[in-house]
């Protein structure tokens, strides 16, 4: 991987992380549109790693309050009630989906979750469920002529339950396509949360799975001469940088915005790549990852 790729994949990655259009796809499309060999699962990995540190910085006052309410509810009866100490556990329950089926489906994340068929199917379909879900969020937000405005969930109103649905939204993520924020915070509107609360948790939730994620394929990479170690961690500044500006303007957007241009520019997305893949013009499986 050249220096002037690991500078386009890590914008890329920064840029699309936290937006509803899937990064994994993105930067999947990026070298195959570039002529690029495929980067691979690894260093999308490595890279998100960049992004999640932008998360702990973003949200680090957030983050500063659950994990000490966590730690004191261990010990404490009484700051089990404590709302900061039961999101820490409902990031724990919530992260249980994705950590089974990341382990479990490893191969296919890997290999054919990366065709790009299946990437612009991907694209397409969650579009739509975030199109439908961004119309119902609207509806109860704005009432209509003979209906008042319905109240939406805050995340005070978050249980196991609903933690756990929405730990299977962010599983949905690990085909590249579905988007990790976009599959989650849809999840969370269908389940009537407010669109602040829904992504506040989708972001918070996507910490320990990311940066596990991360960190495990740093500890298998190490050594392995399958990651160019120059690049990849160039790349992951970049990503960080990039992403932590992203995450400040989204969740400034998602307070009173539609999702609706994310939603036709991901069907307009893949419609282009099956129309380029039936045409033969661009191959749908990966070219050997880089390294």
């Amino acid at each position: 991987m050249s220096w002037f790729e690991s500078l386009v994949l890590g914008l890329v990655q920064g840029l699309t992380e936290f937006l509803p259009v899937s990064s994994s796809a993105h930067l999947r499309l990026t070298a195959a549109f570039s002529g690029w060999k495929d980067p691979g699962a690894a260093f999308t990995a490595i890279t998100q790693i960049g992004t999640e540190a932008a998360v702990l910085i973003y949200f680090r006052k957030d983050i500063g309050r659950i994990i000490s309410a966590w730690f004191r509810s261990l010990f404490d009866k009484t700051m089990r009630r404590n709302h900061d100490a039961q999101m820490g556990w409902l990031v724990i329950v919530g992260s249980i989906p994705i950590g089974v089926l990341g382990v479990t489906l490893k191969d296919q994340i890997e290999g054919p979750f990366r065709d790009l068929r299946i990437t612009a199917t991907m694209l397409i379909v969650v579009g739509v469920v975030i199109g439908v879900a961004d119309r119902l969020a609207a509806r109860d937000e704005t009432g209509g002529r003979h209906r008042a405005p319905k109240q939406r969930k805050a995340l005070e109103n978050l249980g196991v339950k609903d933690g756990l649905i929405f730990g299977l939204c962010q599983a949905c993520a690990l085909i590249p396509g579905v988007s990790r924020s976009g599959a989650t915070i849809s999840g969370g509107l269908f389940m009537g949360y407010k669109r602040e609360a829904a992504a506040r948790y989708s972001f918070l939730l996507a910490i320990p799975a990311v940066l596990a994620s991360g960190l495990f394929e740093v500890k298998d990479s190490v050594g392995s001469g399958d990651v160019d170690w120059g690049p990849t961690l160039f790349a992951t500044v970049i990503a960080f940088a990039s992403g932590y500006a992203v995450i400040a303007w989204f969740m400034k957007w998602i307070s009173n915005k539609s999702f609706m241009p994310f939603v036709w520019y991901r069907v307009a997305l893949g419609i282009v790549i099956i129309a380029l893949v039936a045409a033969g013009a661009l191959s749908p499986h990966a070219a050997e990852s880089a390294s």
